[in-house]
């Protein structure tokens, strides 16, 4: 067993990189959840900031949007030119996402600094690819209702998906060429 892991210590240490930061951001974004109360912005503050902000981008693709509270459940109901097109809930605000794709850039590490600001710089463009995301599926569910399924079950999650992934292969061969220069 001591020779296994002698031989793979790097995965082991990247799994157990990986599976710390994620236990711990995820814990935290619980304890945040835990203690949001929904008074001043339902359900979170973080949904809400989405959906506000997700108004501003559909309202500037000309889909006059407004958002309200849902009364029956802790969302957002999006609401494109007086049609109740989507809701706005916590599992649509990226954190999640965030998280995963921060804990894999952690496990794979370089340098303090370049890994920050990758961090940093994917986490802004993973939330703001989401935003665009929301209202790509918003317009679709607005103008194809009837493609309900396939927009929220394959085109949705595929491009927040499919950004993380091109972002971690960036990072990976990024980090790779930087291995040999140093070797």
């Amino acid at each position: 067993m001591k020779a296994l892991l002698i031989k793979y210590k790097s995965v082991v240490k990247f799994i157990l990189t990986f599976l710390s930061v994620y236990f711990v951001l995820t814990l935290a974004y619980k304890y945040y959840l835990d203690l949001s109360d929904g008074s001043k912005y339902y359900p979170d503050y973080i949904t809400h900031l989405v959906a506000n902000q997700s108004e501003l981008v559909l309202n500037a693709f000309g889909y006059d949007t407004v958002i309200v509270p849902h009364p029956d459940e802790p969302s957002m109901k999006l609401i494109v030119k007086n049609k109740f097109v989507a809701r706005v809930v916590e599992g649509c605000n990226s954190i999640s996402i965030i998280i995963l794709f921060v804990s894999f850039i952690a496990a794979f590490s370089a340098r303090f600094k370049s890994t920050f600001i990758y961090m940093l710089s994917g986490s802004v463009l993973i939330y703001s690819v989401n935003l665009l995301r929301i209202a790509i599926l918003s317009i679709g569910l607005y103008n194809y209702p009837w493609r309900r399924d396939i927009l929220h079950t394959v085109v949705f999650p595929m491009i927040i998906y499919g950004i993380v992934f091109l972002l971690w292969m960036f990072w990976v061969n990024r980090f790779s060429k930087q291995q040999k220069k140093h070797a």
